[in-house]
């Protein structure tokens, strides 16, 4: 297992760790999860101080999906860092904190992911958030709640992290597969023409989520017609075969739920061309990144046209990157993580959004407790976060939702997408 700490103040993080060492000393040994009685009186939960806050994430920052997951922790890191420079974050029990975020490198692999939730737990973690992938969080959430251990603004579509009453220390970042499913299917079914559809998914929730939410947006639609349903295992190496067989369908829309592995969506773009066959395709939020997936495949715009979802701005197109809010974002990354000019992924866009929140969470806090972080991201209305398309906002109060909801469908120009009519 690989732990890579932020660069925060080297010195900050030793006088919290005696501190910490100081307390258990008086307290008598305890569990990791547990809070400990504060010297002025009240509760203070594990991985926090008066002068700081440790947030623990595990991704994939090594193996085939480090690319995404690098980035799903890079946004934040930026984020924090930038913040710890102008001298932390005020909170709402009036002190202020600097914060170190703290990534674990999990592979993609669920049971790294849950010796890595073991690990913050032993390194006194306050909580987890932003952490990338649905398997990987899935490995874990029943020991988090057991635990009393906050699992947040996670980078995953899966619903289960948005339900409430399953998941009471959880909540969704992003909006959930099923919507990303269903405004296609809206926009498809609302075009007045009519279409063959044929579908490839991930044959686990990611991919299910997505034919779900597609399905229930054209059921009753008298001019789309469902004529190929086919899946795969995400260890695949290639989809060549789903792809041939698709393709006899003589579909004109390619309905394609594929998860951010970049081997099967270029793939399978390249293999829909070899063979001549060139509908409209919809490819998921994560994986329709101009630079890490369609630029690459060489074939991109052969196709009539590409289609994705989106909740936030693109960070490669021309008005992001000319505003005072897009440079300040480049240059943050720059300046703390290993990413060079414009990141290929949108996650570490979502993760600045993200750690944003997070901010808005910490000024809400009233006590240093694990319960009142919850109650204080509970409460989150209408934040005007960094970043989401015109009109978007935060909303954390809303039962079976996460906290980034407003979807706009969006079309490949060659370059960038922009948002369909």
């Amino acid at each position: 297992m690989q732990t890579i700490p932020t660069r925060s103040r080297a010195v900050a993080a030793v006088a919290s760790a005696g501190a910490l060492v100081l307390l258990l000393a008086a307290c008598g040994a305890r569990d990791a999860g547990s809070s400990t009685d504060a010297p002025g009186g009240g509760t203070t939960s594990p991985g926090i101080t008066d002068e700081s806050i440790t947030i623990g994430t595990t991704s994939p920052l090594t193996g085939n999906a480090a690319g995404v997951g690098t980035c799903a922790v890079d946004g934040a890191t930026a984020y924090f860092e930038t913040r710890n420079e102008e001298g932390g974050i005020a909170f709402g029990d009036g002190k202020t904190r600097t914060v170190e975020f703290r990534a674990y490198d999990d592979k993609y692999d669920p049971q790294r992911a849950l010796a890595n939730f073991q690990q913050m737990q032993s390194d006194d973690v306050f909580g987890a958030a932003l952490s990338l992938g649905t398997p990987t969080n899935r490995a874990w959430r029943e020991a988090a709640i057991d635990a009393e251990f906050p699992q947040v603004l996670l980078q995953t579509g899966d619903p289960l992290f948005s339900d409430r009453a399953e998941s009471p220390w959880q909540l969704g970042l992003l909006p959930v597969y099923q919507q990303e499913g269903e405004a296609f299917g809206e926009m498809l079914a609302a075009s007045g023409t009519d279409h063959r559809v044929a579908i490839l998914y991930q044959n686990d929730d990611f991919g299910q989520g997505y034919v779900e939410g597609f399905l229930s947006a054209v059921e009753g639609a008298d001019n789309i017609e469902i004529v190929e349903e086919l899946s795969f295992e995400a260890t695949a190496t290639d989809v060549n075969a789903q792809i041939t067989e698709l393709a006899s369908s003589q579909a004109d829309v390619f309905f394609n739920a594929m998860s951010s592995l970049a081997p099967l969506v270029i793939g399978s773009l390249q293999q829909a061309n070899s063979i001549g066959w060139l509908p409209a395709i919809f490819l998921p939020s994560t994986s329709a990144s101009p630079g890490a997936f369609l630029t690459p495949s060489g074939v991109a715009d052969n196709f009539p046209a590409i289609y994705t979802t989106a909740s936030s701005m693109n960070a490669g197109s021309p008005a992001f990157v000319e505003s005072a809010e897009g440079q300040e974002f480049l240059s943050a990354l720059a300046e703390h993580t290993s990413q060079e000019g414009v990141p290929a992924f949108p996650q570490c866009l979502w993760s600045w959004i993200g750690a944003s929140v997070l901010e808005e969470a910490f000024t809400k806090m009233t006590e240093p407790t694990r319960e009142s972080f919850m109650d204080a991201l509970r409460s989150i209305s209408d934040f005007p976060a960094p970043f989401l398309l015109e009109g978007g906002a935060i909303d954390t109060t809303q039962e079976d939702r996460p906290a980034m909801r407003d979807v706009v469908v969006q079309e490949y120009t060659g370059t960038g997408f922009t948002p369909v009519g």
